[in-house]
């Protein structure tokens, strides 16, 4: 009987929500926190975002954690790599010559640990020149 009170068996459906939260990016959680506030009147629990921790596991743990700083590491520069050397020369303050070495050494770290606005800005700037970039 002990074995049975502490088995627990969940529902398919259960089952299938709870993996999709799980593998949620943490864009994907913001916006579902959004959606159930706005149309649902659910609000987040007390430490202001929705919890994702993991069952147990050590990774589970970095999973919960906001993140806060981000890198911004330059991926690409497209066709218009004189455009996007101009952009990562604006960002960086690098020289010219820094910033075209920087450019064609793709993937290159612009900017270290900067706030999810200044990464985002970052990001819409070299992009609209021409080139890829990616948040770490």
């Amino acid at each position: 009987m002990s074995e049975e009170t502490a088995t627990v068996e969940f529902s398919d459906t259960t089952k299938k929500m709870g993996d999709q939260i799980a593998e949620m990016t943490l864009k994907d959680a913001k916006e579902l926190s959004d959606y159930l506030e706005e149309v649902h009147g659910i609000k987040p629990a007390a430490g202001g975002a929705v919890v994702m921790a993991g069952g147990g596991g050590g990774d589970g743990d970095a999973a919960a954690e906001v993140q806060t700083e981000f890198d911004v590491v330059l991926t690409g520069f497209g066709d218009k790599k004189l455009d996007v050397v101009k952009q990562v020369k604006a960002v960086t303050g690098a020289s010219l010559m820094e910033a075209k070495k920087m450019v064609e050494s793709c993937p290159a770290t612009l900017k270290e640990a900067v706030s999810k606005e200044d990464a985002e800005k970052i990001k819409t700037d070299i992009e609209g020149a021409g080139g890829s970039i990616e948040l770490k």
